[in-house]
């Protein structure tokens, strides 16, 4: 029997650390080669790990919460063969190697790729198994949740089981363990708090970790390396929001989640095609300007673990119905940290809705390696002066406001302004997306 160290691979994202969210196993279970093993969260996505071999687990190397390098062993397991997990199922493993003695290869089916991973779905409901109590004998079955509350009950100090479930199936959720935090008289988040002392009473410190560290570095180095120009724009959209109304009750469009920005988003990608230098990146070794031929469309979440930039690939091929489909789906998965590792890869310009926050414009960053993105604000009905044959009047109409931020290494002013113009212009008048 030989003892195998599984270390962190890079999961095709180009990152050097991940942070262990939670066990799957513990020490004395039996795996098989790509059980799922261990949740672990990079600085973009949650990531489940399958285990490159058969045997029995022998030792967790690392706690629940801990941040490891790319390369460092996380769990050794005793299996009865001489060589690793079967030719093709696996590309990486160690044995008790280093980070500094070999490079980290790709797990297979974790690298950032073009196509839909096909990964089995990971299961919503905690992963323990039922326990025999040590004085009863009893059978007790462990607290159902989610990795990520389990992680918030334990930074909160709370003993899950003890927190009355309200999901389906009696499923502790986050806003369970919240409210049991408030009633016992807990402060704190899903990260790490820590209460230091000082002249005024006390100050929260709160690590930063995962998403928001890659967020935060990210963003200074985009700041500091792209020559940001922004412009801004009001628009009348009424008769956008019209059109959105009159879709939505069509049949084929009852399943759909149809909003405004599936419409601005839509805008945007026809206006781009007149626009081409918007969906470039300024190569700096080389001093070119790279132009790509597909649009993949980066669509900014908000989530719990902070911003993230997953893209539609190819989106300025979609149909409307396609287009609404794709950013539906974009949204709910990272919400639920479910986002695919490639989904974050090799976007090429970015939408941000800070309307849903009832913001109406902002001066947006642009994601690194990208040329432009645009800020959506949210639709407001105010009074607008309307001009036609019969002269000028003000009515009540659907107003939003659009910023454009750009690399203005890549786009020149004039090109910047015609981007934002005829967004704003098939916004105003839609029939114009014919043209």
């Amino acid at each position: 029997m030989n003892i195998q160290q599984f270390s962190l691979p890079d999961v095709g994202e180009g990152l050097t650390e991940a942070e262990i969210v939670t066990w799957l196993v513990k020490c004395g279970d039996v795996v098989e080669v790509n059980q799922a093993i261990v949740e672990i969260e990079t600085a973009k996505s949650l990531v489940e790990l399958p285990s490159p071999f058969a045997g029995e687990v022998t030792k967790l190397h690392a706690e629940p919460g801990a941040t490891v390098d790319v390369g460092t062993p996380i769990i050794s397991i005793a299996t009865g063969e001489t060589t690793a997990a079967r030719e093709g199922e696996v590309s990486v493993h160690t044995s008790g190697r280093g980070p500094l003695d070999e490079d980290p290869k790709l797990l297979v089916g974790y690298g950032a790729r073009e196509t839909t991973s096909h990964r089995r779905r990971r299961k919503t409901e905690d992963h323990a198994v039922p326990v025999v109590h040590a004085s009863t004998g009893e059978t007790v079955e462990p607290p159902k949740s989610t990795p990520p509350v389990r992680k918030l009950a334990k930074d909160l100090g709370l003993d899950l089981a003890s927190i009355t479930p309200t999901g389906a199936g009696g499923v502790r959720t986050r806003n369970d363990v919240l409210k049991a935090s408030s009633a016992a008289g807990i402060t704190g988040a899903s990260e790490t708090v820590v209460e230091a002392a000082s002249s005024d009473g006390g100050e929260l410190r709160i690590p930063i970790k995962g998403v928001r560290k890659h967020t935060a570095a990210a963003m200074v180095k985009s700041a500091f390396t792209a020559p940001h120009v922004t412009e801004f724009v009001t628009v009348d959209v009424s008769r956008t929001i019209e059109l959105q109304q009159q879709i939505s009750r069509r049949r084929e469009f009852k399943e759909i989640k149809l909003t405004p920005l599936t419409f601005v988003a839509k805008a945007f990608l026809k206006a781009i095609k007149g626009t081409p230098e918007a969906n470039s990146r300024w190569d700096e070794q080389a001093q070119e300007i790279v132009q790509m031929r597909k649009v993949n469309l980066g669509i900014a979440a908000a989530t719990p673990r902070g911003l993230i930039v997953p893209n539609i690939k190819g989106a300025e091929q979609l149909p409307l119905k396609e287009l609404a489909q794709e950013i539906s789906l974009l949204g709910a998965s990272a919400r639920a940290g479910k986002t695919d590792p490639a989904a974050m890869a090799h976007g090429t310009v970015t939408v941000t809705n800070i309307g849903v926050f009832g913001i109406d414009t902002g001066t947006p960053i642009l994601n690194p390696g990208e040329t432009a993105i645009l800020a959506v604000g949210t639709v407001r009905r105010m009074p607008w002066v309307v001009e036609d044959e019969h002269g000028e009047r003000i009515e009540i109409r659907s107003v939003l406001q659009l910023a454009l931020s750009f690399d203005h290494r890549v786009m020149d002013g004039q090109q910047g302004s015609q981007l934002l113009a005829d967004t704003a212009a098939i916004l105003n008048e839609p029939g114009l997306s014919l043209l």
